[in-house]
């Protein structure tokens, strides 16, 4: 799929938990942490400019997803200040799930093309398709965007009924 479309499957796999965080009383972290879940969800696509990986390689797997909400929970947990109200483990939590959330919709968008995706390698080389649209449908790719915006929409409507 295309920007738009893994930037929809972000907002859309982010928007429950982005709907938890802010009716916590912590609305500013819930729009933090939702765009740098999206900022993140076209990062598996940078193996089309590594040389000797291929496209839909190592970084379109559940490891690649795991390792990157490690680092985003290790880059909060060294940038959190001691004395902050955000230094605790949740936070840091959150900081994991967020990377891993913003990959592991990746590799759900993918999966909806024909190539689909090999998500359990290297422990396993099947590939998992859906077979519903090809990467370059506009019509997926932008309906995948406005599914994503509508669910944030949604939940943004809940926090301020229930706020």
């Amino acid at each position: 799929m295309y920007q738009e479309g893994h930037y929809g499957g972000a907002l859309l796999a982010y928007a429950p938990v982005g709907t938890v965080v802010a009716l916590a009383s912590h609305a500013e972290v819930a729009i933090v942490c939702g765009l740098v879940c999206v900022g993140l969800s076209t990062l598996p696509d940078c193996d089309h400019r590594l040389p000797l990986i291929d496209h839909r390689g190592p970084t379109h797997t559940v490891p690649f997803a795991l390792l990157v909400g490690a680092g985003l929970a290790a880059l909060a947990a060294v940038l959190i200040d001691a004395s902050s109200a955000f230094a605790d483990l949740g936070f840091v939590s959150l900081a994991f799930l967020v990377g891993f959330v913003s990959i592991g919709s990746h590799l759900l968008v993918d999966a909806l093309t024909p190539m689909g995706v090999r998500p359990f390698w290297p422990l396993s080389r099947r590939r998992y398709s859906f077979e519903i649209t090809t990467a370059a449908n506009p019509f997926a790719n932008y309906g995948l965007f406005g599914l994503g915006l509508g669910a944030v929409l949604a939940g943004a409507a809940l926090v301020v009924a229930l706020g």
